[in-house]
């Protein structure tokens, strides 16, 4: 994506399935979040958005933003798409845990220092 609009909205896009991941799996413990096969199937939903997202500002954003796991991201998505194993759950958890908490930490505080970046202008 090329747009001056691509960067403000693949940002909007991964905070806002990030939003959701965690409003999905609030007050759910790992063993929960496993057998519920609705909630688990739109949290993996929601993780490929942001897979998705992330995907396509780690080049221009890597640098700027060198806080957010680009690699772990970038591992995330072939993980899910995994056959189903403890492996794949060990990754469900570990994004739903600590990788999209942690990314709309540091999204909060780039919007705070660099509101350029989520500026959606013509």
């Amino acid at each position: 994506m090329n747009s001056p609009l691509a960067t403000p909205a693949l940002l909007a896009i991964a905070e806002q399935a990030g939003l959701d991941i965690l409003t999905l799996a609030e007050n759910l413990d790992r063993d929960a979040l496993l057998r519920s096969r609705l909630t688990r199937r739109e949290v993996e939903r929601q993780l490929g958005i942001v897979c998705a997202a992330l995907a396509d500002l780690e080049s221009k954003l890597g640098h700027a933003m060198p806080e957010i796991d680009w690699s772990a991201w970038t591992r995330l998505d072939p993980a899910l798409r995994s056959p189903g194993g403890s492996a794949r759950d060990d990754a469900l958890w570990f994004a739903v845990d600590s990788l999209t908490p942690a990314l709309l930490l540091w999204l909060r505080v780039h919007r705070a220092s660099r509101p350029e970046l989520f500026a959606m202008r013509c």
